[in-house]
């Protein structure tokens, strides 16, 4: 098979969506890779490397998407980017379809082939492709958290740690999965008083016994939720419904019931975000503030980390990639449940209820296309 990794050129998005060694691994298959000139810079891989690895450069996305059976990307195309996209091309890559409906309907409207990272699913529901990117966004989420609450990025001046004598820091964690997991542990190791709520308390009990003393597990609910924002120096939003949008669980008028200098860090944004009023930011510009809460909302988190989240995200996904190139989309997605889930848009029909009921559009059965 054809495969083009292009240069990621959405905002501040340092990621590329295969390592050399990844590279080599399909190569050695018998695969050709076509990496787009510079991709790899941000993550600190260079042309020659993939070079080494047997792939070939080319110059352009133009040439890369001109030439590719399989794209394989790190984020959801962008504008610029629609019109190379051909009928019948596979995408492999993060969508999140479900928030926002103008890339719904220009995929769509491509004829192509969208496999999500975010919804292959395995059978104990587990999401092995969002896995390692929630990873990093819960750690990066307190580590940015607690720079946001620093008095000059208009936070509260609080450190979360706190030290002898004064009181740490409270970090409120919505959604008890991956990212509230990895977020729990960093603001516990900082020394914050943590709390994390879930609506699973079967999973509330295994995060009581494997967290330490300093995390609090709490079932959440409104009630709960309004009682304890009001105490809050930082809230992580790090709640997941699959393709699907997140839910609001802080609403505009909890905002006025925060400290003045608090921080919302809205993992879930790129979900459609489970804080009302948190809206996508960049790096280059990270916060907004609306009643003297300070919003942290980055859709692509672990771009700023890129040679930690590349290696991560190819750890991840190459099996399927090599399953994908080995036996072609449809073969492979037959015998691989996990794939086949990772469909959302093929050939111009929504075949991910997710999406479908996100949009209020029609739903092709998947079965249908293979």
């Amino acid at each position: 098979m054809i495969i083009g990794v292009p240069k990621e050129i959405k905002t501040n998005e340092n990621r590329v969506a295969l390592t050399p060694a990844g590279a080599y691994e399909l190569s050695k298959r018998r695969h050709k890779v076509y990496v787009q000139a510079s991709a790899g810079e941000g993550s600190g891989f260079s042309d020659a490397e993939y070079q080494a690895a047997g792939a070939e450069i080319l110059p352009t996305i133009e040439e890369i998407y001109g030439i590719a059976e399989m794209i394989i990307k790190v984020k959801e195309p962008i504008e610029q980017e629609y019109s190379l996209i051909r009928k019948g091309q596979l995408l492999f890559t993060y969508f999140h379809f479900a928030s926002y409906e103008p890339l719904t309907h220009a995929m769509i409207r491509s004829g192509a082939v969208c496999l999500a990272y975010e919804t292959v699913e395995l059978p104990d529901r587990s999401l092995p492709l969002l896995v390692p990117m929630s990873e990093v966004a819960g750690r990066m989420a307190v580590q940015e958290g607690a720079k946001y609450l620093e008095k000059h990025a208009m936070g509260r001046g609080v450190l979360l740690g706190g030290v002898p004598g004064v009181e740490p820091g409270k970090v409120l964690i919505l959604g008890g999965g991956i990212v509230g997991t990895q977020a729990a542990k960093m603001a516990a190791g900082l020394g914050a008083q943590v709390t994390i709520m879930d609506i699973n308390l079967n999973r509330l009990r295994e995060l009581a016994d494997i967290m330490p003393a300093n995390v609090t597990t709490l079932y959440s609910n409104e009630y709960n939720i309004r009682r304890l924002i009001k105490d809050a120096d930082l809230i992580v939003g790090a709640v997941l419904i699959p393709g699907a949008k997140a839910p609001k669980l802080i609403t505009r008028d909890m905002l006025k019931e925060m400290k003045p200098g608090a921080v919302l860090v809205d993992v879930a944004v790129d979900q459609g975000g489970c804080i009302e009023t948190c809206t996508p930011t960049t790096h280059e510009d990270p916060t907004f503030i609306i009643d003297d809460v300070v919003h942290y909302c980055v859709a692509n988190m672990p771009g700023a980390v890129p040679y930690t989240s590349t290696i991560a995200l190819t750890n991840a996904t190459l099996p399927y990639a090599i399953q994908l190139a080995d036996k072609g989309w449809q073969q492979a997605c037959r015998d691989s449940a996990p794939l086949k889930l990772g469909l959302n848009v093929v050939n111009g029909k929504v075949v991910y209820r997710g999406v479908a009921e996100a949009f209020g559009l029609p739903l092709e059965e998947v079965n249908a296309v293979l």
